[in-house]
C-alpha cells in the first residue's frame, strides 16, 4: 500500500533540496517530522521524531538510496522489519529554473499494514500534505540572489 502527495514549489530545485536535507533544522518549519539528527547518506541511520495528530513518535530509520539534489528515501520498521515497514521518499522534479514539484511518499509493508493505515492512514496523508506545504512556503521565501 502507498501513500502520495505532490506539490508544485516556486523555487528553484537547488534550494529547496537544501532545505530537505538540513534535518536538524526541521524543528523550525516542519509540522510532521518535528526533529531529525543524522546524515542523508546511503545506508547512515537517522532519528526522527514525527507528530501524528497529539501523539510524538520517535524512530530510527535507515537511508536507503541518495540522489543528490533528487531523491532520497528511507525505511523505517515498527519494532521489527515484517511487521509495519514504511519506505519513505522525496523526489524533487524541475520544471523549470524556479519550479519544482516535490513528489513525497511512502510505501507500507508487513502483516499490519491494512490494520495500522485504516486507523492512521488519512491523518499520514494529511501530515504528508502539512510537510510539503511548509517546505513550500520555506522555500519561496528564499530570495533568488541565495540560490
Amino acid at each position: 500500500m502507498q501513500i502520495q502527495t505532490e506539490i508544485i514549489i516556486n523555487a528553484p530545485t537547488a534550494n529547496i533540496w537544501s532545505i530537505l536535507t538540513d534535518l536538524e533544522r526541521y524543528s523550525e518549519w516542519n509540522p510532521f517530522i518535528v526533529e531529525s539528527h543524522g546524515q542523508i547518506a546511503e545506508g547512515e541511520k537517522l532519528k526522527n521524531t514525527m507528530r501524528n495528530g497529539e501523539k510524538l513518535m520517535t524512530f530510527t530509520p535507515t537511508v536507503l538510496k541518495v540522489e543528490p539534489g533528487r531523491y532520497f528515501e528511507w525505511l523505517g520498521s515498527l519494532y521489527f522489519r515484517g511487521l509495519f515497514d514504511g519506505k519513505h521518499y522525496f523526489e524533487l522534479v524541475p520544471l523549470s529554473d524556479n519550479q519544482t514539484k516535490l513528489i513525497h511518499g511512502e510505501e507500507f509493508k508487513g502483516i499490519l499494514v491494512k490494520l495500522i493505515l485504516k486507523q492512521i492512514g488519512d491523518q499520514t496523508r494529511d501530515n504528508f500534505v502539512a510537510m510539503n506545504q511548509a517546505l513550500k512556503e520555506k522555500a519561496e521565501k528564499i530570495p533568488s540572489s541565495q540560490e
